[in-house]
């Protein structure tokens, strides 16, 4: 493993990135675009790493084609979810916690920990980029962009249909239990899990980035045991009761069939 200076740079950029993220925060006060700072931070990353490395063209344009869709669409997505309906609960119960410090703490806390986990996350597809052999795009590529593909789709689908069912009336009260929401309760962390499996996969063209699991796992720990379905599930269910029932038929990560159907008439909608 050759840790080249571009690395460091990259981690500076996606710091400077987040500070800028705090500063706007302050001023609306409301840290919830952090999110949509997220998936352009991954962005940005590309783009810096192809500016500033020589590896093989064509795997290059792949990992950055990639990554830019991902990104933007993510980020869009986060900044059309939030709009006009003030700080999302997850930073709301962070500042009302940390009280009158939240302005300072939330530097650390919410910004500047995004930008150290981003940039390991993005290892991966860093390494991937900068690697000059092998002078062929392969099996590998091919491979873990498929594997992105089904992630990306995964994530897409799945947030335009829960969209889509809240954006119902009707709806308002109900659980989210139709389409690929039926087979997990967070089809959209098992996606942005893929994606990063499928960078990693297409980076391991060149064996040397091994050490790059790194990345794929860290999102996986993050999105399963850290900020991603413990804080939110926590969050339903001090909110709403009736979603454990979701809980009891649903998986909670990997798709597969629901153990039972129940009615969900006096259940909750999902905030994914």
């Amino acid at each position: 493993m050759v840790f080249d200076s571009f690395y460091l740079d990259n981690l500076l950029a996606a710091i400077l990135l987040m500070g800028l993220g705090w500063v706007v925060s302050l001023v609306r006060r409301d840290v919830t675009h952090v999110d949509a700072l997220w998936g352009l931070g991954f962005v940005m990353i590309a783009w810096l790493t192809w500016s500033r490395t020589d590896g093989y063209a064509p795997r290059q344009a792949l990992l950055l084609g990639l990554t830019t869709v991902w990104g933007v669409r993510l980020a869009a997505y986060m900044a059309w979810r939030s709009r006009g309906k003030g700080e999302d609960p997850r930073y709301a119960s962070w500042r009302r916690s940390s009280g009158a410090a939240f302005w300072w703490t939330s530097l650390f806390k919410v910004f500047v920990l995004q930008a150290l986990f981003l940039w390991v996350i993005a290892l991966a597809l860093q390494a991937g980029m900068a690697a000059g052999e092998p002078s062929r795009l392969g099996m590998l590529d091919l491979i873990g962009a498929g594997i992105w593909l089904v992630g990306f789709a995964f994530e897409s689908i799945g947030d335009w249909q829960l969209a889509r069912f809240k954006s119902d009336p009707a709806n308002r009260g109900r659980v989210m239990d139709r389409g690929l929401w039926r087979y997990s309760r967070h089809p959209n962390y098992f996606g942005e899990c893929l994606v990063w499996w499928g960078v990693f996969v297409v980076g391991l063209s060149q064996i040397q980035n091994w050490w790059t699991i790194i990345s794929p796992l860290v999102i996986t720990i993050v999105l399963l045991k850290m900020t991603g379905v413990p804080l939110t599930e926590k969050l339903l269910i001090e909110k709403r009761p009736a979603y454990r029932r979701y809980i009891e038929r649903t998986p909670a990560f990997v798709p597969w069939l629901p153990r039972h159907r129940r009615p969900t008439e006096d259940a909750h909608e999902n905030i994914d």
